[in-house]
């Protein structure tokens, strides 16, 4: 069998997030952004769990997700570089904590100039090379 541990896959899955968030901010961002990232790029998702009793659980994503630390200069450089080089990045913005449903989410981008975008988080997916290009300089959240 394959020692999973050393899996190398073609492609990269990347956080960026603000380092002034609470703890509760850290985990709703990451979790919408790998949710968002996961419904662009379906081929992240992995297969389906079953336990021993035969239950079945949700599929996970199927690669390690790498989570980086940055301040708002470092987000929008990430939100740049990545732009640069054809990604789709997943986003959230300050705005966002205010809001309480999608619609409120999206209307809230919409109304952000976006030059000036007061990212949060901000996740890519791309090809392994390509994001550590993306990343580079940037040091994992602590």
């Amino acid at each position: 069998m394959p020692d999973m541990g050393c899996m190398i896959y073609d492609t990269k899955t990347t956080l960026v997030l603000r380092t002034d968030l609470v703890g509760w901010q850290i985990a709703n961002v990451a979790a919408f952004l790998a949710g968002g990232l996961m419904a662009t790029n379906p081929h992240m998702v992995g297969e389906p769990y079953l336990d021993g009793a035969g239950r079945f659980y949700s599929a996970l994503v199927r690669e390690p997700v790498f989570v980086y630390g940055g301040s708002l200069d470092e987000l929008r450089r990430t939100h740049q570089r990545a732009l640069s080089r054809a990604l789709r990045p997943a986003i959230y913005i300050e705005a966002m904590f205010k809001t309480a449903n999608d619609a409120d989410n999206r209307a809230a981008v919409a109304a952000a100039p976006a030059d000036a975008l007061d990212f949060v988080g901000i996740g890519v997916h791309g090809p392994r090379k390509v994001i550590d290009k993306v990343m580079n300089s940037l040091r994992f959240l602590s």
